[in-house]
């Protein structure tokens, strides 16, 4: 049933083109696309007849559905029914599970930390635990993907993990499940009293999150904030709504984004609401090749509406916005389509191009010789920017970089971000005391 349901997908989506087609009166494109589904039927009896063994025939289809959204750009895809509810949990910022981070260390399943508060802590889990067995199903050379998926289940019900600890025979240790939720945001107070607050991923409790921190930051200070470090640093991005509303905390009103599809004239404005958080107390926003998408998003912003001086090196450059569609109300998966370009407030498309920093300032030194990391314009089959601006090669001689002798452990960029700000919340304070 499900082959025939996802057959019937692809060709009713093909379908429904071969009629739109048809409506314009092209009918040479029409008579074209019933022969390449002629085509796609006689390869897919040829392989269930000749092939070697019986191939499973929903995932051919399913693969053949990937495909062709991947012939279309790197963002458009399809999503099984298990990569769609898996999406559907990052984003919603929380999932049931024991509260731990994971990692695989020498082919074995390593607690990192077990997460502060949560049941993973209560338990007794500690960094460094091996989890040799879940619920007495070996873990032994598991991968990732398939521990998460075992530990992870509903609030309330128990889970049994088994530890191998150093210095110890192995244990059985019953975890309770309950809510765990991802902090999309952190935050503490720098050297001289400066509020730094940092954005990791924009999930549905992003903007909360950050509200939080500016709240939590204006207590440690003892009055409203003379500023903000806002790091966005290898964030690579999430929804398009949080992004706004973000945005739209230190913004007082005015747009923050435009989103234009195929037809310009569905072209849709996101406005930020009346306040501004910290009322226009200066900010420097940190970014670098990593920030993409909805990172690019509030950096556009702020940076076009003059709100915030934009620091360290240019970003991903991931200007599309893709809709997420489901199929049979997601019993069939997703399909996750690009259907539109966003524009920062300027009317600018920073797509496969990124958003340049005010001040560039790099977080190592610069190889010249060594591959510099991947961005949108470098994916296969990405977008172009429509006006055919291309993305501008790095000026090593017009980045600054930290000293020779700077510590490794020591983050260059956050420095000097913080001695940007304070020497901005300085002039303020003069410009208050004239």
């Amino acid at each position: 049933m499900r082959l025939h349901i996802l057959a019937s997908a692809v060709i009713f989506g093909l379908g429904a083109a071969t009629l739109a087609v048809s409506a314009k009166g092209d009918d040479g494109s029409r008579e074209q696309t019933f022969r390449q589904l002629d085509l796609f039927a006689d390869v897919l009896t040829r392989i269930e007849s000749d092939y070697v063994t019986d191939p499973d025939k929903a995932e051919l289809i399913e693969s053949a559905i990937d495909g062709m959204l991947q012939a279309l750009d790197p963002h458009s895809s399809y999503l099984s029914p298990d990569d769609f509810q898996d999406m559907q949990v990052s984003t919603r910022g929380e999932y049931g599970g024991v509260g731990i981070e994971v990692t695989i260390r020498d082919d074995m399943i390593t607690i990192i930390s077990p997460i502060a508060d949560t049941p993973g802590e209560r338990a007794g889990l500690e960094s460094g635990d091996r989890i040799i067995a879940v619920d007495g199903e070996s873990m032994l050379g598991a991968d990732m993907n398939d521990a998460v998926d075992r530990m992870r289940g509903p609030a309330g019900e128990p889970v049994i993990l088994t530890i191998a600890r150093e210095g110890v025979d192995p244990f059985d240790v019953t975890v309770v499940r309950d809510i765990i939720e991802v902090r999309a945001a952190n935050w503490r107070m720098e050297e001289n009293d400066t509020p730094y607050l940092r954005i990791t991923t924009f999930n549905e409790h992003t903007t909360e999150n950050v509200m939080a921190g500016v709240r939590d930051l204006t207590a440690a200070y003892g009055g409203p904030l003379p500023g903000l470090v806002l790091d966005l640093r290898s964030n690579p991005g999430g929804l398009l709504d949080q992004s706004v509303s973000v945005s739209s905390l230190f913004l007082d009103g005015g747009e923050v984004v435009s989103t234009r599809g195929r037809d310009p004239r569905d072209t849709q404005r996101y406005n930020a609401d009346p306040g501004d958080m910290l009322n226009g107390a200066p900010i420097v926003v940190l970014i670098n090749q990593g920030s993409a998408s909805a990172s690019e998003i509030v950096t556009g912003a702020l940076k076009d509406r003059e709100r915030a001086t934009v620091l360290g090196l240019t970003s991903f450059g991931k200007g599309s916005m893709q809709t997420v569609i489901p199929l049979r109300g997601g019993r069939d998966g997703a399909l996750r389509l690009t259907t539109a370009r966003y524009y920062t407030p300027a009317g600018v498309s920073i797509q496969a191009t990124g958003i340049l920093p005010d001040i560039a300032i790099s977080g190592r030194r610069i190889d010249p010789e060594a591959p510099q990391r991947f961005t949108e314009a470098d994916l296969r089959n990405s977008l172009g920017n429509e006006t055919g601006e291309e993305r501008a090669e790095i000026d090593t001689e017009a980045v600054e970089q930290p000293p020779e002798d700077w510590p490794e452990d020591e983050d260059y960029q956050l420095s000097r971000a913080l001695e940007v700000l304070q020497a901005m919340m300085a002039r303020d304070q003069a410009a208050l005391e004239r």
